[in-house]
């Protein structure tokens, strides 16, 4: 018996009509996919005889096959195969799932599936700064099923010769799914663009938006470039876990890319009128349109419901308890200038000499503090430097539903997350509780943070606020940096992880790459106290 299909003649796919050719009399069976197991096919439609071999060609129509069926590399949740269930085989479709839920692996089965279905040949992801590199080195490896020939491009704006030589195999021709993992910046250079169209032209191609949440702004120059290049791609998918930040014309952008005609509107404007409330205002002589409120939100929510699937994480009753996540940080210009010299300073000093960890952990202290963006000089003043930390936090924080506890390791940081926050979620939606803190709000800072719903955010220090109180209000904590002691990474922790969590917990660091910043984190993570575990001496060969 011979199976035969159009694409990429895989001929593992449970998912395709095919041409079957096989001797007369033989049974009606086909490979399953990658477990080796057979399918009957329940229809066939004669398409012709050749007497002479006593080979019978048909047509054949499977029946539905259940996405259960498929062999995935790592066990999917109910809820991730309810999505697949839902879009594995849409040209257009939304994962509105919120952080922690696992809507990476769904999108990295739904690529496999298309793959073994004929359907793609390639896949261009777009993915915030702070997680392409998760793409790269974790998502992809731990879920993409291994039958599938796959090597990972991760774009880069500085193009070397072997990094020229890693774009140039996206080209190659076989049988390969060519993933291209491109930086949504890219999209506002003219480089990245005409190397993002040209591969969307030489490809069958899935093209998904990860925190589609960085394309909402219809005036944004990467906005428009990603939805140009949208019809160009076989399948489109887009992945947020709060398609809705600040208001509900969020969406109009994200949808766009996904199909113009979703919503029924050709324009932003168009969109804008139907969905909310204008007034004119004056300022300076000048009259402005501003918006007031919202309506027509319901017949909103009929429309998103054909093309998308959205999911809380108190909706998934067989989540794990916890989840560790990570968000990477590139190094400022400034940073890695002043990175740089103060790690020569330290080495010099401690050059041909046995250092203490006491002696140690103060340098690695300093290099943290470039970090973060800031560091104390010989004169004891603390100097700022340009830093991508705090974006990252406030384009973290936009991705998240509901209340977030936010560590800082230094107070000066403290500072700088509650100005930003206040900048971008206005005032009154943060508390503090740190060495600053008057001992007389700190309690009722606690009751805000788990009573009032307009408290989103809880900023603090593990070393005042990490023990003894209770955050359940918030199941998802992030750290914005990290001190050396395990004992208050553990008990910082468990403030969220008390009776009274209802929720899958959700943990994120912010770190540096290539900087001390990950050495902590991964012996925190190894529950190794810094601090008391490791001498002076090997501590000097991570600055």
């Amino acid at each position: 018996m011979i199976c035969e299909n159009s694409g990429n003649k895989n001929l593992n796919s449970p998912y395709l009509d095919a041409l079957i050719i096989f001797i007369l009399g033989a049974p009606a069976l086909v490979p399953g996919n990658s477990c080796n197991t057979y399918t009957i096919f329940s229809s066939f439609i004669l398409s012709g005889i050749d007497n002479s071999y006593n080979i019978l060609y048909i047509n054949v129509k499977k029946e539905k096959v259940k996405i259960m069926d498929y062999k995935f590399k790592t066990k999917p949740y109910a809820h991730q195969l309810k999505a697949l269930e839902l879009s594995w085989d849409k040209s257009y479709f939304a994962y509105f799932m919120e952080m922690g839920t696992g809507k990476s692996k769904v999108l990295i089965d739904n690529i496999a599936m298309l793959y073994d279905a004929g359907k793609i040949n390639g896949v261009l992801i777009v993915a915030p700064k702070g997680v392409v590199k998760t793409w790269y080195e974790q998502e992809i490896p731990e879920h993409l099923v291994d039958h599938i020939p796959c090597s990972p491009v991760l774009w880069q704006a500085m193009i070397t010769k072997k990094q020229q030589h890693h774009l140039d195999t996206l080209f190659q021709p076989g049988h390969d799914l060519h993933v291209l993992i491109m930086n949504v910046e890219a999209f506002s250079t003219k480089k990245g663009l005409e190397f993002a169209a040209r591969f969307l032209r030489c490809h069958q191609t899935l093209f998904a938006v990860d925190e589609s949440t960085t394309i909402k702004n219809p005036e944004a120059k990467r906005t428009r470039n990603i939805c140009s290049l949208a019809p160009h791609a076989k399948y489109r998918r887009i992945l947020t876990g709060s398609p809705v930040t600040k208001s509900p014309l969020d969406l109009y952008k994200q949808c766009d890319f996904l199909n113009s005609e979703l919503l029924g509107h050709s324009s932003y404007y168009s969109f804008r009128t139907r969905y909310a409330v204008m007034k004119t205002a004056n300022f300076g002589g000048r009259s402005v349109q501003i918006i007031t409120g919202y309506r027509h939100l319901e017949e909103l929510a009929d429309k998103l419901k054909p093309f998308s699937y959205r999911v809380l994480k108190d909706e998934c009753l067989d989540l794990p308890e916890k989840t560790f996540m990570k968000r990477i940080v590139q190094l400022t210009p400034d940073q890695t200038k002043v990175y740089k010299q103060m790690k020569h300073l330290a080495l010099a000093q401690m050059d041909g000499k046995m250092m203490t960890t006491a002696t140690v952990l103060t340098q690695l202290m300093r290099l943290q503090q470039i970090t973060c963006g800031h560091f104390t000089a010989d004169d004891g003043i603390t100097r700022d430097i340009a830093s991508n930390r705090i974006s990252e936090l406030i384009d973290l924080l936009g991705e998240i539903e509901g209340k977030v506890v936010i560590w800082a390791h230094w107070q000066k940081d403290v500072h700088k997350i509650t100005q930003a926050i206040v900048k971008e979620f206005g005032d009154g939606c943060f508390v503090d509780y740190f060495g600053l803190t008057p001992q007389s709000e700190r309690q009722e800072n606690i009751r805000k943070f788990q009573e009032d719903a307009k408290v989103r955010f809880f900023i603090g220090t593990t070393q005042t606020a990490g023990y003894g109180i209770t955050l359940t209000a918030a199941s998802n904590m992030i750290y914005y940096s990290n001190g050396y002691d395990l004992e208050k990474r553990q008990q910082s922790e468990a403030r969220i992880d008390r009776i009274g969590q209802t929720k899958p917990m959700t943990y994120i660091d912010i770190m540096c790459e290539n900087t001390v910043d990950e050495r902590i984190v991964k012996a925190l993570k190894k529950k190794i106290d810094i601090a008391t575990k490791i001498m002076g001496e090997e501590l000097k060969a991570w600055i």
